[in-house]
């Protein structure tokens, strides 16, 4: 089964929110990757079988995107929505996902929602 990692950034659950939609899903904090930087974040999840990385961490293009490089396999989704309690981000991520599904593209970086969601 092919698993995707939620950072530590991201709402906590997103975790029972993803089955829904046909994704496994476990968190950096359940891991014990609550304080991993993302290089090695992403170093320790292709490692443990995780296929793709959902951040909220824009900044991440700028400084660690060259790791994947290093892992053609894996894939960084970052989520654009807006921070907010878990009943509106709950309503946002689903209109976006409505419109489009998260895709990964592997070996990159993705930016989710798109500008057309």
């Amino acid at each position: 089964m092919r698993m995707r990692l939620l950072d530590a950034n991201m709402d906590v659950h997103l975790r029972s929110l993803l089955p829904e939609k046909g994704i496994a899903a476990e968190s950096a904090s359940y891991r014990g990757w609550a304080t991993l930087k993302n290089g090695a974040l992403v170093t320790e999840a292709e490692g443990a079988g995780f296929d793709y990385l959902l951040t909220r961490d824009v900044l991440f293009a700028e400084t660690d995107a060259r790791v994947l490089q290093r892992f053609p396999n894996f894939a960084v989704v970052v989520v654009t929505l807006q921070q907010s309690p878990w009943f509106r981000y709950r309503e946002s991520f689903l209109a976006a996902w409505g419109k489009s599904p998260i895709v990964p593209v592997p070996g990159r970086l993705v930016l989710w929602p798109t500008s057309r969601t």
